[in-house]
């Protein structure tokens, strides 16, 4: 009981703190010199930022990334 009781918690803190502006989003990280490269596989957003620190933002419903206009 105290087990499910503690499962039950632990949802409902992940689901509390949770970023849900990035929550469809999955990032893979691309290191170079300079940086990082992040791409979200779930839309094909590519973005360049620091090493080791996703995204904070989906770019699918920003209108910042056009995946039709971008993939050629």
């Amino acid at each position: 009981m105290l087990v499910v009781l503690g499962l039950i918690i632990a949802f409902v803190l992940i689901a509390v703190f949770s970023n849900r502006s990035t929550r469809q989003c999955r990032w893979r990280e691309f290191r170079h010199d300079t940086g990082s490269r992040w791409s979200c596989v779930q839309c094909g957003a590519v973005v360049e930022g620091k090493r080791g620190e996703t995204p904070t933002e989906c770019l699918k419903n920003k209108g910042e990334f056009d995946q039709n206009k971008n993939s050629s």
